[in-house]
Parts: structure tokens; sequence; C-alpha cells
């Protein structure tokens, strides 16, 4: 019952934070390895139980998706898919890790270029070069990241987006989940065919994800755009120094 109701708290608390911010895997990881779970099912199970929170945290942003450009948002997805499956198989045929030393510093840029979003595009433009909005190598790149190690997805996708030049935090963490839902679903169905998921852990933490995705969405939409912004940051900020006190253990 211990173990149960570690997964339950896990689940939800990674539903909320994957919501507003990302970072969920940073509580389900853990709990899974507390549990006896080997690392790489572990990393494996623990995809498989935070990608419905995705999904019922992207419905919680409805409005903000659909008010998104069709066309672009379907070549997204389709980026997506093709990047999340591209990682998800190279997960299968490498090693954890030399990808698990570049976790650390990958989060910890992610999360300055989201800090430091206005004054790196104004660098940008006054030299000429700009990131371009709904650019497919740059959704590309963050997917291959997603499907192969998904911790911090939301915080390097919301990173990319903000090099877009984007400040509306509803549509960035909209779309935020909907692509974390695509890259989670082909990555998990790689990982579910492999073979290296358990199941009962998943879904127990799944169930629960759901509603804390629910919760999260809803919660992301009365907070204060400055708050948001400062509980990002503080979300990855920590889960970069986590990963840093890792690598160097």
């Amino acid at each position: 019952m211990g173990e149960v109701l570690l997964f339950i708290l896990a689940g939800f608390g990674a539903g909320v934070m994957n919501a507003i911010a990302g970072g969920g895997t940073f509580l389900t990881f853990p709990a899974l390895v507390f549990a006896g779970i080997p690392p790489v099912a572990a990393n494996a199970t623990s995809a498989v139980a935070v990608f419905p929170g995705y999904l019922s945290a992207a419905l919680g942003f409805g409005d903000d998706i659909r008010a998104l450009p069709r066309a672009k948002l379907i070549r997204a997805t389709i980026a997506s898919l093709v990047g999340g499956l591209a990682g998800g198989l190279l997960l299968l045929v490498s090693s954890n890790d030399v990808f698990s030393m570049l976790v650390p510093f990958l989060l910890f840029a992610a999360t300055l270029a989201f800090a430091f979003q206005k004054q790196i595009s104004a660098f940008l433009a006054g030299s000429g070069w700009q990131l371009t909005a709904w650019g497919l190598p740059g959704i590309f790149t963050v997917s291959l990241y997603g499907g192969y190690f998904n911790g911090g997805l939301g915080i390097v996708l919301l990173a990319l987006f903000a090099l877009w030049g984007w400040d509306n935090l509803n549509a960035m963490n909209g779309l935020k989940n909907a692509l974390s839902f695509v890259i989670s679903a082909i990555s998990v169905a790689t990982f579910a065919i492999a073979g290296i998921v358990s199941w009962p852990a998943a879904l127990i933490m799944g169930v629960s994800a759901i509603a804390g995705g629910f919760a999260g969405a809803r919660i992301a939409k009365i907070l204060p755009v400055a708050l948001m912004r400062a509980v990002i940051i503080l979300i990855g900020l920590t889960m970069s120094a986590v990963f840093f006190a890792r690598l160097f253990s």
C-alpha cells in the first residue's frame, strides 16, 4: 500500500507540474527507482505514466490550442511524431550514459533561454538572425530529446516557443502539452513493444496523472503571468541542479 500511495501522489504531482511548466518526470522517475524498478525500465515506465496527463492538460487548454493556425499545428504534430519515434528508437539501441551527461546542460540552457527570452530575441533581431516560429528543425530536435529522455520536456518546449518570440503563456502551455502528448505517445508505443514497461506502476501513475493534468491546467489559467514565469524558471533551475548533482556524485 505504501508503494501504491507513492505512485498515486507522484503521478498526480507530475500531472500538475507538466500542465503548468513541465518536469513531472522528476517526481515519477525517482518514485519508480525508490520502489525497486531498474533505472532503464523506470525511465520507460515514467514516460508511460505521465503521457495521459499531457492529454488532459491539453484539453484544459483546448480554446488556446484551437486558436492556433490549423495547418501549422498539423505540421508540428507530424514533426513531433517523427522526432519522438526517432528518440524512442535511439533509447533502445544506445546507452543512457552519454545522454545523461548532456541532460543537466540541456535543461540549464533551456531554462536560461526561457528566463531571458526578451533579451535573446532582441539580440537575435539586432543581429539580423532569428529562430523561425513553427520551424520544423527546432520541433524535430526537441521531439528527439523528448522521445529519448522525457525529463524536462515541457521546459525545453517552452524555451523553444520563447525563442520564437512568443509571450502568451496560455498558448505556449497549450501547444506544449499537445506536442508533449504526441511525442510521448509514439515513444511510449516503442517502449511497450520492446517490453520494458512496468505496467502496474504505469497504470496507477497514469490515472492519477490525468487528474493532476486537469487540475494543473486550471491552476495555470488563474495564476498571474509573472508568478507563472517564476514557477517555470524555478522548476527548470531545480531540475538542472538535481541532474548536475547526479552527474558529479
